[in-house]
């Protein structure tokens, strides 16, 4: 096996950590809001505060991963998200869980721009977007593993203990990785010459950011947009979807791990979604090939949370949800792809950009369900703006080319740095 296929295959364990201690929170929340005697707005700023702090160190962890090497700051990250991962079932009280929920959100900030870093300086360009689509994919099998494991701890240990077994599996995720994983081709044992041939060579980011070029050019605001657009409907399934389904729709504490479903087909949607991006590039060159993926994605999530509004069936409102995501999420990798497209030697700190922004969309839907769930006194008002969100989306998509670096005043790229094989 080349050593790529074993770094990506860390990569996509990371990933299912990281939603597993992610989406730990949203099964464990209506005990939780039970518990701890938090109402709908509070429990709004519970999920909120987390993306708070995630968005606001996501540029720096991002940069920091170009400059001193992915190596040391991912084990930086997992130990410190874990850490807080397990205070979290410690808590007594509505404070002291956002004081630990935003220092969880600082911890995990940085995971994805990292393992962007990661990607592009160990995975072949033609290889990037089906690379990030494992990734994903494998966060999703995090996300549907989470109700499936945390349920039956909930119930016969109490919420607290689900949050202690998942801390400890990130701590030793980060030991494995610190002592294995070198930052380059170059500096890692058994990687053959051909297989550093095949790599390429990524340059490491200088010192001092280019930020001027890429802030004065729109093509880094509708990247930055089409992220935030969909992570606003994204948060919901990370914050609120097991209390919609028991508050809004009546499903008891045994059947949320039905609420599994929308993350195995959005797993599967995100693999699919990899690999469609780069047979596409293939097919119809790098801006139509990745502009056609995701307005397909996202215009097929509006038409689906559209009518998650308008059925009154559980089951049905279930099975919509879980199409709108797989509609998100087949579009999700190939964004990743363009940030590495674009910003080539310093793609960890596109994408931390570009997630900086998504992550505070979500902070804002987060804090807007709970609001609208409480002034109108139903459980689909919110689905309104996620709609709309997802529509601007769609239209930020037919404007991206992905073609043109940033960083280098819209210098074009050669098609075949990204797409030869």
């Amino acid at each position: 096996m080349k050593q790529q296929h074993r770094v990506l295959g860390m990569l996509a364990l990371l990933s299912i950590i990281t939603y597993v201690d992610r989406v730990c929170i949203a099964v464990a929340g209506p005990r939780m809001q039970e518990d701890l005697q938090i109402s709908p707005q509070a429990w709004g700023w519970v999920t909120s505060v987390f993306f708070l702090s995630y968005s606001a160190f996501e540029i720096p962890s991002g940069v920091l991963g170009d400059r001193i090497g992915p190596r040391r700051v991912l084990t930086r990250i997992v130990l410190w998200w874990s850490a807080f991962t397990s205070l979290t079932g410690m808590v007594s009280s509505y404070s002291s869980l956002l004081l630990v929920r935003f220092c969880f959100g600082m911890g995990e900030a940085g995971a994805y721009p990292n393992a962007s870093t990661v990607i592009a300086r160990w995975i072949p360009p033609q290889k990037r977007a089906r690379a990030w689509g494992i990734v994903w994919m494998t966060s999703q099998i995090g996300a549907a593993s989470a109700p499936l494991l945390v349920v039956p701890i909930q119930a016969r240990y109490g919420w607290q203990a689900s949050f202690y077994v998942f801390g400890l599996v990130g701590v030793m995720w980060a030991a494995v990785w610190y002592t294995w994983f070198r930052d380059t081709p170059a500096e890692k044992p058994g990687v053959t010459a051909a297989e550093r041939q095949e790599i390429g060579t990524q340059p490491a980011a200088p010192h001092g950011m280019p930020w001027r070029p890429a802030l004065g050019n729109p093509q880094l605001w509708r990247i930055t947009g089409i992220g935030a657009c969909y992570v606003y409907a994204l948060g919901f399934y990370q914050s609120w979807l097991q209390t919609y389904l028991v508050r809004g729709h009546g499903y008891t504490e045994a059947a949320l791990v039905l609420s599994s479903l929308p993350y195995i087909v959005g797993g599967c949607a995100n693999g699919v979604g990899g690999f469609a991006s780069d047979w596409l590039v293939r097919r119809y060159g790098l801006r139509m090939g990745r502009r056609m993926l995701g307005v397909v994605g996202l215009s097929t999530a509006a038409m689906f949370m559209a009518a998650t509004i308008v059925t009154t069936s559980g089951t049905w409102a279930l099975v919509f949800l879980s199409l709108a995501y797989a509609g998100i999420l087949v579009q999700q990798p190939n964004l990743c792809a363009v940030c590495l497209d674009t910003g080539r030697k310093h793609a960890g700190a596109v994408f931390g950009f570009m997630n900086t922004a998504a992550n505070a969309a979500s902070a804002v839907s987060s804090v807007v369900f709970g609001y609208l769930v409480a002034y109108f006194g139903s459980y689909n008002a919110p689905f309104v703006p996620m709609v709309a969100m997802l529509c601007l989306g769609t239209l930020l998509w037919l404007k991206v080319d992905p073609t043109k670096e940033l960083f280098e005043a819209e210098r074009p790229l050669r098609a075949t740095a990204a797409i030869a094989v």
